[in-house]
């Protein structure tokens, strides 16, 4: 019978040196898309995943500089040959925002924001009542927000390990003039070629830590020492158990009539709109210690997390056929 090991034990064991395999494949689906395309844009929201995307993109397009200390924000030099995408949907978490606007003040890089707000405006979105989740209504702004810009490609920070249809998703996925995708008429991707080809109005979606594990992202963070917003850490937050989740109190998500509001130390495994997120108890205060806690979880963060992913069982594969992230 196996012995547990403590915490500080356990962490130097485990083995790194796949990472290296896994940043040089992410780094090559950067380039191929940077040069594949005329008008690429890479999506990001202030999230770990897109954090460590931008982490990557910044290593294949940049050269550090000589002088950089490791407390550095921002110890690159040079620019991305592409802009930073963020659709924002008027019910983000502020500390995320807030992390997002200083990644872009750090980096210096171009952010296009499309808001959902201007396609409730603009009425091409409709909401039922207020306090609607708008997480399914932002593949309207992104669209939208891809014709304006005439982007041909979006690099996004989506893992196979996520969910059962981004599973089946290719690592090129191409989205037609109407921005679908359509599973059964994916590209083969054999030997690491790519079929790039698209048609005038389509465009592609690239996804460079595909094969990313949830485990995989923390310990690249822990590695690079890559900033993230504090909500991915443990903090204490109002909640209130419904429906086997802990569902954050907050202006958007008030309290049910006989739901009692409870101060629980909690962290988020995945961030997105506050109307659908939940966190989970922990009291990892750093990636080190998320680490040992994501090596002990069965279910993924977004089955553990995401009341929109609990629609349904195709509730995923639904929306990204009609054009979702």
């Amino acid at each position: 019978m196996n012995a547990p090991l403590a915490l500080e034990r356990l962490l130097p064991e485990l083995d790194h040196t796949h990472l290296d395999g896994l940043e040089e494949e992410a780094i090559f689906i950067l380039r191929e898309t940077a040069a594949a395309f005329e008008r690429p844009a890479l999506l990001f929201s202030g999230g770990k995943d897109s954090c460590v995307v931008l982490c990557l993109a910044e290593k294949a397009f940049k050269r550090r500089r000589v002088d950089a200390r490791a407390d550095d924000a921002n110890p690159f030099a040079g620019r991305l040959p592409f802009p930073l995408l963020h659709v924002d949907t008027g019910h983000n978490f502020p500390e995320v925002i807030a992390f997002r606007d200083r990644r872009i003040a750090e980096t210096g890089e171009r952010l296009i924001v499309g808001h959902l707000d201007d396609s409730i405006a603009r009425g091409s979105v409709r909401l039922a009542h207020p306090l609607e989740s708008r997480n399914a209504h932002q593949t309207v702004a992104l669209l939208e927000t891809i014709e304006e810009q005439r982007l041909d490609a979006l690099i996004g920070g989506a893992r196979r390990d996520e969910e059962k249809a981004r599973a089946k998703e290719r690592i090129f996925s191409h989205r037609d003039a109407f921005g679908q995708w359509q599973p059964k008429e994916q590209r083969p991707e054999l030997w690491t070629l790519f079929n790039t080809r698209i048609r005038p109005g389509e465009h592609m979606r690239a996804f460079p830590i595909s094969n990313w594990t949830e485990l995989d992202v923390w310990l690249y963070i822990a590695r690079e020492s890559i900033a993230l917003p504090s909500l991915y850490y443990a903090h204490s937050r109002r909640v209130v158990r419904r429906q086997g989740l802990l569902v954050p109190v907050t202006g958007v998500t008030p309290p049910a009539a006989g739901e009692s509001v409870e101060h629980v130390e909690v962290r988020f495994r995945t961030v997105g709109d506050m109307t659908c997120t939940c966190p989970v108890e922990s009291d990892a205060a750093n990636a080190a210690e998320v680490v040992a806690e994501t090596l002990t979880v069965e279910i993924s963060e977004r089955g553990a997390t995401r009341m929109d992913d609990r629609a349904s069982g195709a509730a995923m594969e639904r929306r990204k056929k009609e054009g979702y992230f």
